[in-house]
């Protein structure tokens, strides 16, 4: 019997629009417990979301504050809200809901769900962050070694780098004249989908990585896609690295990504278009050797004034942000 589900992501807004976005769904897994399953059952649950069956031209209603905005999904039960906000709010994280009501077989259909969406303190750094070999370990550049490791391995047997976790708290804290607790915002932008978004979220939250807004690629829905996840064009990554730094041209920006795909080659073409919005460019080394190419990358962004750091171990990257003044002494408690 068909159905009808609402999945939120993670929102942001600055003090003029507000970003949120989701997907309308036949049915979506529910359940934190899936993402700790073993064997046969863990492998069946990946497959599970890379088998979600969208609903394209239903009516989707946001409703946040006092105020509401209404539009319709996409082909792939896609929908984006990009609006007016001028509601006078705090810092940090806000609660937003959105309502879908759809006609199923006939009979009408409700269905509404909350999410958060996050607002920049003034002195915020932006921190945008690839996924796969950047902070997850996920053999990027052997396709069936990386597929092995996401049906096989739930969220509590995937590890991250040594050390990374410390950095990523460790940016947390940074700031351009105080530092206060949790006052960045994360982005972690990939060539994953929008299907594996709340394993990622179970993973971030597991090993204490900060609270992130996730930016995926379009969802799948297939065995036939899955063979393919992760895989393609990353000019989506582009278009949303810049389209977010567009969206806060009063915030400094700290990109991270590693050198097994495409990352320092997008980080350039960033840094060329906001080259005064980009404080420092964290690449980490995947290979026994740095690369040739991205050795050059990074000198045309250092040429920019632009710290770069290329970093086999994590450990390296602490010591430059520590080096580099991005967190200078013990962050307050808000």
């Amino acid at each position: 019997m068909k159905r009808c589900d609402l999945k939120l992501y993670r929102g942001y807004a600055n003090k003029k629009e507000l970003v949120v976005f989701g997907h309308v769904v036949e049915k979506y897994p529910d359940g934190d417990h899936k993402y700790t399953r073993r064997g046969f059952r863990y492998a069946r649950t990946i497959i599970q979301l890379f088998s979600l069956k969208t609903i394209p031209n239903v009516k989707v209603i946001l409703h946040v504050g006092s105020l509401s905005f209404q539009t319709v999904t996409e082909y792939d039960g896609y929908f984006r809200f990009q609006v007016p906000f001028d509601i006078p709010l705090e810092s940090g994280w806000h609660q937003y809901s959105v309502t879908v009501e759809a006609e199923i077989r006939g009979q009408p259909v409700t269905v509404t769900k909350e999410e958060e969406f996050f607002l920049p303190y003034r002195s915020s750094y932006g921190i945008i962050s690839d996924i796969d070999d950047t902070f997850l370990i996920s053999h990027s550049r052997k396709s069936f070694k990386k597929l092995f490791v996401l049906l096989s391995k739930n969220v509590q047997a995937r590890k991250p780098f040594e050390d990374v976790v410390k950095h990523y708290q460790l940016l947390s804290f940074a700031s351009q004249t105080h530092p206060h607790k949790d006052s960045n915002i994360f982005f972690y932008v990939s060539s994953s989908e929008w299907n594996l978004y709340d394993m990622i979220v179970r993973f971030a939250e597991l090993n204490g990585l900060p609270k992130a807004v996730l930016k995926l690629k379009k969802i799948k829905s297939g065995i036939d896609d899955f063979m393919m996840t992760g895989s393609g064009s990353h000019d989506h990554k582009l278009r949303k690295i810049h389209n977010i730094i567009g969206f806060y041209p009063e915030l400094q920006f700290i990109l991270l990504g590693d050198d097994s795909q495409k990352d320092p080659d997008i980080y350039l073409e960033i840094c060329r278009s906001f080259a005064s919005s980009v404080r420092a460019v964290y690449i980490r080394q995947t290979r026994r050797r740095p690369k040739a190419s991205t050795l050059l990358i990074l000198a045309e962004m250092q040429e920019m004034g632009i710290e770069i750091c290329y970093f086999k171990h994590s450990n390296n990257a602490v010591i430059h942000s520590l080096d580099k003044g991005f967190v200078f002494q013990a962050p307050e408690e808000n």
